[in-house]
């Protein structure tokens, strides 16, 4: 909620990046009563037609913004998630029971979404008037005052603080200090989306699916309230070396990949049209991601695999402890970023490394390991296991009165 006191002078602050991380970053602070200007280089805002999962952490704080009807509008409520599948014969391997269950153990329900809507989520609880589009960032100078920030068309802004909410390729880590290059992991992703009216029944259900085969997996769900089919396929990157969303593969290429798989899933990828794919680069976590007024978050703090489902969430998490640091600290802008980054780099530290681990898991190949593997799904229970994904709230270990003050959490 909006507190009616208003709060005292804070850090003018710049977000470079308008996806989902800085348009969330840019809602918190407003909420906290801080100055935020958000400057993206892209013309317009458009997300790359993909599907995601928000989960109950996520969805926690989409809640907190006032958001969570328009969330609700779009996405699909989960009723079954890790319904794993054998990738010869379709054969269930296990399924977990979400809805209802997943809400009473932690307060919200998981939900698939198409990334464009999320981004029109955090949108509108930010302040539209903080936007700045066609605004390309290629400099930073730190001043005695704050930082001076370069354009590519020459202008200039000032910030007492900037965060760079910019991804993987980001510009402003470089002025934060990134670890080595990045590794050529050797898999590359296929993502696509069916309309609902061409593809199979089963793929239509709320739940979503993993097929784990030898080198590969597939997953899907339905998304933009069930008239879409989202998937995301992984699998050998061979030749193909190209890091971006935006990159065009060819349909005949992931069918290919998945030739001689069971028929339900080859009927779903006939009815693909067109594909993205990128190659999985892996990076090592950050050493640091902040150096004085220049803070990271998002995929520029600690890009990770997406074999979590985590990566907008951490987004939202980063955000949101990122106002509360500054709302709280509002004359030591620098201390402030110290103290998010204690907070929140241990958490995403760890999702970085369990994603990278789960890459082996899902694409063992047909033998000893696998069937052991498979065997050891009658035991499972990720909706407990995953509890320190999606029990964790930010405002846990924050000076609760100042939760309600700053507006951050309430």
């Amino acid at each position: 909620m909006r507190i009616n006191a208003k709060p005292p002078p804070g850090p003018r602050v710049a977000v470079v990046g308008g996806g989902i991380a800085g348009l969330a970053a840019a809602a918190f602070l407003d909420r906290a009563g801080i100055q935020v200007t958000v400057y993206e280089q892209a013309r317009r805002l458009a997300e790359v037609g993909a599907g995601l999962v928000v989960s109950p952490n996520a969805v926690r704080l989409l809640r907190r913004l006032g958001q969570f009807e328009r969330l609700r509008e779009r996405a699909v409520a989960l009723r079954i998630g890790w319904e794993f599948r054998r990738w010869a014969d379709g054969r269930v391997l296990f399924s977990q029971r979400l809805g209802d269950e997943c809400e009473r153990r932690y307060g919200e329900q998981c939900y698939v979404t198409h990334r464009a809507d999320l981004l029109d989520v955090v949108r509108a609880a930010g302040p539209e008037s903080a936007l700045r589009l066609d605004s390309r960032v290629v400099g930073l100078e730190h001043r005695p005052g704050g930082v001076e920030i370069t354009f590519a068309d020459g202008s200039q802004a000032e910030a007492d603080v900037v965060i760079g909410a910019d991804g993987v390729h980001t510009t402003v880590g470089r002025f934060v200090g990134q670890a080595g290059p990045p590794r050529f992991s050797g898999m590359c992703a296929y993502r696509c989306l069916v309309p609902a009216h061409r593809a199979p029944a089963f793929a239509l259900r709320p739940v979503q699916t993993l097929w784990l085969g030898p080198g590969h997996h597939l997953v899907h769900y339905p998304i933009s309230g069930g008239t879409l089919v989202n998937i995301v396929a992984f699998g050998p990157a061979r030749d193909w070396t190209t890091e971006s969303w935006s990159a065009e593969g060819r349909v005949e290429d992931l069918r290919a990949e998945f030739a001689g798989w069971s028929a339900e899933l080859t009927a779903l990828l006939a009815a693909a049209d067109r594909t993205g794919q990128w190659a999985l680069l892996d990076r090592d976590p950050l050493p640091r991601w902040t150096n004085g007024p220049v803070a990271l978050i998002g995929d520029a703090a600690h890009p990770m695999f997406p074999f979590y489902a985590q990566g907008a969430a951490q987004a939202l998490e980063d955000a949101a402890v990122l106002a509360h640091c500054l709302a709280d600290q509002r004359a030591d802008p620098r201390a402030a970023l110290e103290r998010y980054e204690k907070i929140r780099r241990p958490r995403a530290t760890r999702l970085q490394r369990a994603s990278r681990d789960r890459a082996e898991t899902n694409h063992l190949p047909d033998g000893p390991a696998q069937r052991a593997r498979d065997a050891s799904f009658a035991g499972e229970d990720p909706l407990t296991h995953n509890g320190w994904i999606y029990g964790h709230d930010p405002a846990i270990g924050l000076t609760s009165n100042d939760h309600v003050r700053k507006g951050v959490t309430e």
